[in-house]
């Protein structure tokens, strides 16, 4: 069997790059010999994270059109027109020079010229939608493109249906059984086993509502002898930090403050209760976790997706919701209100794992196997 030569497109922000991640490891743990590259957009976090994972990346110019009229943004969006064309001018050497058995795209802007280039020569075609609502650059490639994989049903509404194949959404596997790792992990943050822990996540740059809500009410979970881990979000992490220094609470030992958690195997299993926003990839993650969980739906989000996305679990009593305008009053109120309810929390644990899809890398690999083949 000659060669597999495989590019994956996108990214901007870690609900695209992670799944891509764990579609080209598993990839590579089915055809170790196989070549994958990636191609991103310049100065995203898609340029740091893939080559921490192992893989190449190549960068677009390409940029998003900015939506509100400021003087500045007017300035960016003038220089829009020539990115997009020395992105797809260079989106097209790319593919001619790599000649690839496939191309997949997981959403972004970079994705999008891409997989343009790729139609046009001739190269099979596979997209990977996370969300609930699909997003633009999907939406737009779902003419051209050969297979469109899938987390949510009802997709037909934004894909020809013929396309669309139900996977769900990759996420690493080292997320099952965690039970077995518990007081590995609350060894590794220096907790307690006998308190219950909150985890607090803001997706993979953080979150302010969620932060200033937490912020304000600290001292109530703290006092009530609850452990926190909260990551805080690299552009907060600073801000939160000295505060918290302020108010003499970093030295609490029941308290850990990290702005980015690397191994979130550890920090799920150490967590009683989750409070996440409602991004697809960190719901794939609690579902393939069973963790019982609060979430906090980005309102600016693209048509409120996270909302679509929260609103499947809630539906199903797997999962409870918290406005992002009710955050600061209610969030932490919920929080402890979850934390001495033992009942509820085995009633959402039990309903989320029914939302799990431990082999959605599985299944979209044998798809772009087929596609190939």
């Amino acid at each position: 069997m000659k060669l597999m030569k495989i590019i994956i497109s996108g990214g901007g922000t870690g609900g695209h790059i992670y799944p891509a991640i764990a579609i080209a490891q598993t990839l590579k743990a089915q055809f170790p010999d196989c070549e994958i590259l990636f191609v991103g957009a310049e100065g995203k976090m898609e340029m740091e994270k893939v080559p921490k994972a192992g893989f190449k990346i190549i960068g677009l110019p390409v940029r998003a059109l900015q939506r509100s009229f400021t003087v500045e943004n007017i300035k960016l969006n003038l220089k829009f027109p020539i990115l997009l064309l020395k992105s797809l001018g260079k989106a097209y050497k790319i593919v001619k020079d790599f000649q690839p058995d496939i191309c997949i795209g997981v959403g972004g802007y970079a994705s999008g010229a891409l997989m343009q280039m790729a139609v046009l020569q001739g190269v099979p075609t596979l997209i990977q939608e996370q969300n609930s609502y699909a997003g633009l650059t999907n939406k737009l490639l779902s003419k051209f493109v050969n297979r469109i994989c899938v987390a949510y049903p009802n997709m037909e509404q934004y894909f020809p249906k013929h396309k669309i194949v139900m996977t769900g959404n990759p996420v690493r596997n080292d997320l099952l059984d965690l039970s077995a790792l518990k007081s590995q992990a609350l060894a590794f943050f220096t907790l307690q086993e006998h308190q219950q822990t909150l985890l607090i996540v803001g997706g993979s740059l953080g979150a302010r509502s969620v932060n200033n809500a937490i912020l304000e009410h600290i001292e109530i979970l703290l006092a009530q002898n609850y452990q926190v881990i909260w990551q805080t979000g690299n552009t907060d992490f600073s801000r939160i930090s000295a505060i918290l220094a302020e108010k003499k609470l970093l030295i609490n030992s029941k308290l850990i403050v990290k702005d980015f958690i690397y191994d979130m195997r550890f920090a799920y299993s150490a967590a009683d209760v989750v409070v996440s926003r409602a991004g697809a990839l960190a719901i794939s993650e609690l579902c393939l976790a069973e963790k019982p969980c609060i979430l906090v739906p980005l309102p600016t989000a693209a048509e409120d997706h996270q909302s679509k996305n929260a609103m499947s679990l809630v539906q199903e009593h797997a999962a409870l919701l918290v406005k992002d305008s009710e955050a600061k009053e209610n969030l932490v109120k919920v929080a402890i209100e979850l934390l001495q309810n033992n009942t509820l929390q085995t009633t959402l644990k039990n309903n989320i794992k029914t939302f799990a899809k431990p082999q959605a890398a599985e299944k979209i690999v044998a798809e772009i196997l087929s596609l190939i083949k």
